[in-house]
């Protein structure tokens, strides 16, 4: 009998969530990497795929292998491959367990690579692009955790300003008055490893207009493990869908314990059609090739009317 071939394994999942594309691999205990290209960014980075390595920040949750494990990997091809060194955000805790793993490697490969680490605490933000700024918002998990969420940070006139004629706004800004106030708006928020917890609910992620959340477990009979685990579950992710006004909510983190389609089809029979309508799993490989193809199709007939 001829042995059967190996299982299919890394394959990028990729979601086109206007005007960001979504794409990366999550699978709850193996690995995750989530990026952002548009934002120049990866959530997590448990291994390192060809894609990862384009993006020159990398925003780490908390410190389990299947989020960390592709650190090394990417600075390191980073300057194999000649590009810019990169940085890495993560919760403060880890800043120095992070700078001893990361300095274990130089003897390792006999060579000495740049790496950049930038601790973030709860509520602080750095900028990763001109006016669009990272910032961290405290999780709860097994270990100390970040969510995070892009915020682009906005210029505007003050409002006491508006009808004020452009002359007299000239001669304001001239004598070293500050005529604009600075609208932050979030764009994209990622919780990482978390169990239910109030910042899911604050304004960075109820406002974001697209949120990447793990949902680890379906099962009804799953709900005292994901507590155990501090994970989220399908009953979570319906209370946070009502407070979420995301246009698109991507769900990563699902296991191997179900299969994506039970999981989906779990998640539409609890959730109803209307919800699931902005609700997409990153690794729901068929599904998302098949709403691609329909969303080129759709771009190429408004093309030509």
């Amino acid at each position: 009998m001829l042995p059967r071939r190996p299982p299919h394994g890394g394959r990028v999942g990729f979601l086109y969530c206007p005007p960001w594309r979504v794409q990366g691999i999550s699978v709850g205990g193996e690995q995750t990497v989530v990026q952002i290209p548009e934002l120049d960014i990866n959530f997590d980075i448990g291994m390192c795929p060809r894609v990862a390595l384009a993006a020159p920040w990398v925003a780490l949750s908390h410190g389990h292998m299947d989020h960390i494990g592709g650190l090394p990997y990417y600075f390191s091809q980073r300057t194999f491959q000649k590009m810019p060194g990169g940085a890495c955000v993560c919760p403060p805790v880890m800043l120095e367990p992070l700078e001893r793993m990361l300095h274990a490697w130089s003897p390792v490969e006999n060579q000495q690579t740049p790496f950049k680490l930038v601790p973030l605490g709860h509520q602080e933000m750095i900028e990763i692009k001109p006016s669009i700024y990272l910032k961290a918002v405290e999780m709860t998990h097994t270990v100390p955790a970040n969510g995070y969420v892009v915020i682009e940070h906005r210029s505007k006139l003050r409002e006491d300003l508006q009808d004020v004629p452009q002359a007299k706004l000239k001669q304001l800004r001239e004598s070293g008055e500050d005529i604009t106030r600075t609208l932050q708006i979030p764009l994209v928020a990622y919780s990482g490893d978390t169990d239910m917890n109030q910042n899911l609910l604050g304004e960075d992620f109820c406002k974001s207009k697209l949120v990447i959340t793990e949902c680890t477990f379906f099962d009804e009979g799953h709900r005292q493990r994901a507590r155990i685990g501090n994970h989220l579950h399908l009953n979570d992710l319906g209370e946070l869908l009502e407070a979420w006004e995301a246009e698109t909510v991507v769900v990563i983190h699902t296991s191997r314990r179900t299969r994506i389609e039970q999981s989906r089809e779990q998640a539409r029979e609890f959730l109803g059609e209307k919800a699931m309508e902005r609700v997409h799993f990153l690794m729901d490989h068929r599904r998302n090739k098949t709403r691609y193809e329909q969303q080129v199709e759709d771009a190429s007939l408004a093309s030509t009317k």
